[in-house]
């Protein structure tokens, strides 16, 4: 890793909309640590170039849609779990080569024990959805004893070649069939980042003991988030595992654990 960045950024695009910089920025300032967490917004067309002048800052950075397969594509090397999710959400520059890791697998899973409890057992993940972030979902429930995953997206084709890397998950024909029997339902999705978005799966499709997380966050919760806990539904957003991943990636930068507690006051309060 590198002990001292040239540039700490995000990269995405859109990205004017994260909540990155802020809790980032805040747990920096908490560390006493004299970087500046930047969003970036990186036309697709342009990402190989300003990756290419990453490399050259010795940045270190996350990384958002739509960049997360692009980018590792680009990388010299990946860490085993970027490698399993063919997807980069965290880098940094060591000895001249770019390394990309991917910290969604690890904020996925403590954002789902900090919401639900460590104790809850998931017999049936469903999953909506077949996107970067889809594969980090599974490559955190693979690791979760007795735990199947049910897949379902608009794009069967790519759902399906999502779906051969991964021997607990089967990819089913129809949303309702997917929902029937689900512990845990994950929307991995962009619905509900804007307002008057549908919601992913309809709540009274959900059988009455299955548990809500939404990947997106809003401020003051998604529409889909809210209407499931309205019906007695344990449900979250997006945001506990935000902050999570990007926890870990601090930590992947610069050896220490940052202040979470700073990180969730700078965009709660």
């Amino acid at each position: 890793m590198n002990a001292r960045p040239g540039r700490l950024v995000l990269l995405g695009h859109p990205v004017a909309h994260s909540l990155s910089p802020t809790f980032q920025n805040a747990a920096l300032r908490r560390a006493g640590l004299p970087w500046t967490y930047e969003a970036m917004d990186v036309a697709p067309a342009n990402l190989a170039a300003a990756m290419h002048r990453l490399r050259e800052l010795r940045a270190c950075g996350n990384v958002t849609v739509p960049h997360k397969e692009a980018v590792a594509a680009l990388c010299d090397r990946l860490t085993p779990i970027a490698e399993r999710v063919g997807a980069v959400n965290t880098f940094w520059v060591e000895d001249g080569r770019l390394v990309g890791d991917n910290t969604d697998v690890g904020g996925f899973e403590q954002a789902v024990e900090r919401a639900f409890g460590t104790v809850r057992h998931w017999p049936q993940l469903t999953l909506l959805g077949a996107g970067g972030a889809a594969a980090a979902v599974m490559a955190a429930a693979e690791r979760w004893t007795g735990c199947r995953v049910l897949l379902w997206s608009r794009n069967a084709a790519r759902s399906a070649r999502l779906a051969e890397r991964f021997p607990n998950v089967r990819c089913v024909a129809s949303r309702e069939e997917a929902l029937r029997d689900a512990d845990l339902v994950v929307n991995a999705t962009p619905l509900g980042l804007h307002a008057g978005d549908d919601h992913p799966a309809l709540i009274q499709s959900l059988n009455a003991r299955a548990a809500v997380f939404d990947l997106v966050y809003v401020r003051g919760e998604t529409a889909w988030v809210l209407a499931a806990r309205a019906a007695g539904h344990p449900a979250a957003d997006g945001l506990g595992m935000l902050i999570a991943q990007g926890a870990l990636a601090f930590e992947r930068w610069f050896g220490v654990a940052p202040d979470r507690e700073a990180m969730w006051d700078s965009v709660t309060a």
